[in-house]
């Protein structure tokens, strides 16, 4: 998809993945919406916040009647990157942390794609990008609420590209490995660290499969850093 002109909406542009995928759309001339809990702070002719929570439908019902309000509802991009996670034992995992993963990580690519599907549809055109992560491909102590809601994220984004995919609507999924973003902050004993992968080559990662022919589907892609643990 050429996207000069188009418009796209990303989720979780706070920092991390997300703003460096706002950034390097706007370098190629795209209209990017962010939908987020905290404003950015960046700034650009092209860029546009709307304050969302994507784990709460009222919150992405607003930010969605505003943007279209704004911008018009011919939206055919979709970065689904707003998620968390929480790390814990599995019987010690409070059932709070464990609703909010699965509230935001898996319920907000729900309640935020099937707003901006019909319009998709109706173009004959889309692409809807997920954000996974190499734990939805296998498990990881400590991370089984995170692990299921990335599997879920995986299940569902399969699924939708089966669904969609006649109506020229491209579904892809990535799997990022260890990042280094704001992710760990929470995470007792995990530090982002220099042999972590950018965050903005995984952001370039996103854009070059937006950027593919028409024809040209990638469902998958695997991303982990070369050497996790440094040079020996």
């Amino acid at each position: 998809m050429q996207l000069n002109n188009q418009i796209a909406v990303v989720t979780g542009v706070s920092k991390g993945i997300g703003l460096e995928v706002v950034k390097l759309l706007i370098e190629k001339g795209t209209v990017v919406v962010g939908w987020g809990r905290n404003d950015p702070g960046f700034q650009h002719e092209n860029f546009h916040f709307f304050t969302c929570d994507v784990s709460k439908e009222e919150s992405v019902e607003k930010a969605f009647q505003e943007t279209t309000s704004k911008l018009g509802s011919d939206i055919r991009i979709l970065v689904n990157n707003a998620g968390f996670g929480v790390s814990g034992k599995f019987e010690e995992m409070s059932s709070e942390d464990w609703k909010a993963m699965f509230d935001t990580n898996v319920h907000g690519i729900f309640y935020v794609s099937k707003r901006l599907v019909p319009a998709m549809k109706a173009a004959d055109e889309g692409h809807i990008l997920n954000i996974a992560s190499i734990a939805g491909l296998n498990g990881v102590a400590n991370f089984a609420g995170y692990v299921g809601t990335k599997h879920a994220v995986r299940g569902i984004s399969h699924s939708m590209y089966m669904e969609l995919r006649d109506f020229g609507i491209k579904v892809s999924t990535i799997y990022p490995g260890s990042t280094q973003t704001n992710f760990f902050d929470e995470i007792e004993g995990a530090n982002a660290n220099e042999n972590m992968m950018r965050p903005q080559d995984v952001a370039l990662t996103i854009v070059q499969t937006l950027e593919t022919h028409p024809n040209y589907f990638v469902a998958d892609v695997e991303c982990r850093p070369l050497r996790p643990k440094g040079k020996k």
